[in-house]
């Protein structure tokens, strides 16, 4: 191979040789297969669903008001996180982002979380932090509903739903994603200058199926 392989020192460098060659086409075999792989997870891996929880939630505020008509004067805060767990994918929102409340059935509020056009980076996680209050919203509970509203009262904690609903697109991917996720939120009312009350973090849940969840675009 180096017209001297007889002599000890031309020996050892045609085997450093050959052994550098065998290294080489290794590292190259090993970059070859990961771009493969990492082309397949990008473009035709399966796709893992966003994480939606609420991390905080307070009441310094929530009562019913009956005259003249039924309502609901409160002031509610939330922070919510939104996670995407794809390891190299990211999301871009194709229409708002809104959360819808309820309370015993009975939506109440509705605010906007996220703009259209919104991104978010792959396993990344977006902390949204929701103020909405008012003086006296107008809401349909009915006997039952009212009923429900001074037992929750006595006990002294309040189940809001909290409905996240959106759409997006995954970057890279011809596939958009309607989704809707529901939240059950305990509180507890604690007015400005009272101690706060611990909150239990809250997993939301998303209601879509696998086969709704995502569809190709084109």
């Amino acid at each position: 191979m180096c017209g001297c392989c007889d002599s000890y020192c031309c020996q050892r460098f045609c085997e450093w040789l050959r052994d550098g060659c065998i290294l080489f086409t290794i590292a190259v075999v090993a970059i070859v297969v990961t771009g493969i792989v990492l082309i397949i997870v990008i473009f035709g891996g399966p796709l893992r669903k966003i994480k939606i929880a609420v991390e905080d939630a307070s009441l310094t505020r929530f009562d019913l008001l009956t005259d003249p008509t039924t309502r609901l004067a409160y002031n509610l805060t939330l922070t919510m996180s939104v996670r995407n767990p794809n390891w190299a994918i990211g999301i871009k929102h194709d229409e708002p982002l809104e959360a819808a409340y309820s309370f015993d059935g009975q939506q109440f509020d509705r605010v906007q979380v996220a703009d259209e056009g919104d991104k978010q980076g792959a396993r990344k996680t977006v902390v949204y932090r929701l103020v909405t209050n008012s003086e006296g919203r107008g809401i349909a509970l009915g006997n039952a509903g009212e009923a429900e509203f001074k037992k929750e009262k006595e006990d002294g904690v309040f189940e809001v739903e909290v409905k996240l609903t959106g759409k997006f697109k995954y970057q890279l991917r011809k596939t958009k994603c309607e989704f809707e996720a529901t939240c059950p939120v305990k509180m507890q009312v604690s007015p400005p200058g009272a101690q706060a009350v611990v909150f239990q973090r809250v997993d939301c849940e998303l209601s879509k199926s696998d086969d709704q969840y995502c569809k190709m675009v084109y």
